[in-house]
């Protein structure tokens, strides 16, 4: 079913970030005004080999871009910020932001070379955004970034609220939640709620940051060796309380990770990190100056990135630093969904260079952004809206947020459970199902956006599993002669030096096949090519139960 809008309804929908974790994009639509909250992306599961993010499909937005008035952000994370140079190179939309995520995408937009095209509006708390039918104010909401937002967009027929990442957090590090402006929006009309369902599962509370910070202190005054703290660069009150307990501990600051220093930059550009620390930091070439018990870095990779600054550092490819004995590692994040693999495979490297690894699990030196179920409850109460939509979390996530939500008074029949693409339209009286339109995932990789199918990762998986066997041959067509090969070159199939007789076995196989093809009435390249593909393929399936992908180079000449 197509997009079916009415003139006269307020269609919200989310582009991304229902039914997973990642890749936020929502949006609210009336008539001629198209406003987006959120531009995300995802990291790849294991078995999307070689991608490197995960984006919405953009279509919609390219469709209607005339509509669109501008991208409104609510924090900093990667899974709202990340792809706003995707989103950019598709439509060219202002963006609107507070001072520090304006500062992060600008780094961004350079990288991509799209800064000087980008109409960027720095917005605090108290800035209202007005267009003609509809308008967007801000509330200060607790998460594990500064400055972190809820975004309010007044239509005409009540308030719609996407919390962004939330939690209560009633002793944070940094400036509080505004509870009181929570509750007069609440107080004017909530028309629909949008809010964050990352800890649906979670009872209680989740543990005050400040906890965390005391908790990091102690540990680090109690740590001999050098300390290696792994975190997200975007979680600026945690790297604060890093950068504190060091300074309490009287240990120097290496900063290793381009995203950490880029982050640490704009933090203290902006006065999130107090410039009379500046003397903390020293140069990462100088860390042979001073003694283990005198140092710690300050490095991403916590999520266990193949090429982020922790992993290189673990398998001993960075160039700066390797692990010592004596050193202890300590990870100040928990996976994110999906990374729990790669996260486990970077302790096991760093524990078998020689490291001790500190778990965020453990010595309360980690605690979510994410309001457990008793913060999400407080927030429906406050916000008191006609209808409800869980967002950013996987389904299960969302089906036990919408229970809380009916729980705290919301209507069964009023709270919505999406997927990505399906619209709700409102017209005042009521609301219904106004059609879907095509929200699949969109790859990213080396190659470029969207050029990734599934026929690639097809071919990926089996490279992967099975390896390469490529027979190169040259071939006089029109006398119908082998001139030279056929050559078998295997790679992460089998190898050669221990597998002679097998590759004999294969140059006769793919001999025989040459052969078969010359007579053919017509020599016919690509069906010499299928050939020696399926009579390979069998070959090999019979003599050792794989599959290789089989290239067949063949090239033509005359004697």
């Amino acid at each position: 079913m197509k997009p079916n809008i009415k003139n006269n309804e307020v269609a919200v929908f989310a582009l991304g970030g229902l039914d997973e974790i990642g890749k936020n994009m929502y949006a609210v639509q009336f008539q001629d005004e198209l406003i987006i909250i959120d531009a995300g992306i995802m990291f790849p599961e294991d078995y999307l080999l070689g991608i490197d993010y995960v984006i919405p499909n953009y279509s919609y937005l390219v469709e209607n871009q005339e509509k669109i008035k501008g991208l409104f952000i609510t924090h900093n994370h990667e899974d709202h910020i990340g792809g706003i140079p995707y989103l950019l190179k598709e439509v060219n939309v202002p963006i609107y932001a507070n001072e520090i995520s304006i500062e992060m995408i600008k780094s961004k937009l350079r990288e991509h070379r799209l800064l000087k095209t980008t109409k960027l509006h720095v917005v605090k708390e108290d800035t209202i955004v007005k267009f003609r039918k509809l308008s967007i104010e801000f509330f200060r909401t607790t998460h594990s970034v500064a400055d972190a937002f809820g975004i309010c967009v007044k239509t005409p027929y009540g308030n719609i609220v996407q919390t962004g990442d939330f939690k209560f957090d009633f002793t944070p590090v940094g400036k509080p939640a505004n509870l009181q402006k929570m509750a007069r929006i609440g107080e004017e009309g909530v028309l629909l709620l949008l809010s964050d369902s990352t800890n649906a599962e979670v009872p209680g509370f989740t543990q005050s940051e400040k906890v965390v910070g005391e908790s990091i202190n102690n540990l680090v005054g109690n740590i001999k060796g050098r300390i290696i703290f792994a975190s997200f660069a975007s979680n600026l009150s945690r790297v604060q309380q890093a950068i504190q307990a060091a300074k309490n501990a009287g240990r120097k600051i290496a900063v290793f990770g381009r995203s950490m220093v880029n982050a640490i930059e704009v933090a203290q550009k902006l006065g999130y990190i107090d410039k009379k620390d500046s003397d903390i930091f020293i140069n990462p070439n100088h860390l042979d100056r001073y003694k283990a018990e005198e140092l710690m870095m300050l490095c991403t990779g916590s999520q266990g990135e193949p090429m982020a600054a922790l992993s290189r550092i673990a398998n001993g490819t960075h160039r700066q630093i390797s692990i010592q004995p004596g050193d202890t590692v300590i990870f100040s994040s928990s996976p994110i969904p999906g990374n729990t693999t790669s996260v486990n495979r970077l302790i096991n490297q760093l524990m078998e260079a020689g490291a001790e690894v500190i778990h965020g699990s453990v010595n309360n030196i980690h605690t979510s952004g994410h309001g457990a179920q008793e913060e999400m409850k407080l927030m429906l109460r406050l916000m008191k809206p006609n209808y409800f939509m869980p967002i950013h979390g996987e389904y299960r996530m969302l089906k036990i947020h919408a229970e809380l939500a009916e729980k705290t008074g919301v209507k069964k029949d009023h709270i919505f459970v999406l997927d990505n693409g399906k619209i709700i339209a409102f017209d005042g009286q009521g609301a219904r199902f106004a059609g879907e339109f095509d929200a699949d995932d969109v790859y990213v990789d080396g190659s470029g956006i969207g050029d990734i199918g599934n026929i690639v990762l097809k071919d990926r998986k089996i490279l992967s599993d099975s390896g390469l066997v490529t027979i190169v041959a040259t071939i006089d067509p029109k006398n119908r002669k082998l001139l030279a090969g056929p050559d078998i070159i295997s790679r992460g199939f089998v190898y050669m030096r221990e597998s002679e007789d097998l590759i004999k076995e294969a140059q006769k196989v793919a001999y025989e096949s040459i052969q078969h093809s010359f007579s053919y009435k017509q020599v016919n390249e690509y069906k010499m090519r299928s050939d020696l593909i399926e009579d390979l393929r069998n070959f090999f399936f019979e003599e050792t139960e794989r599959r290789p992908m089989i290239l067949p180079v063949v090239l033509t000449a005359e004697e």
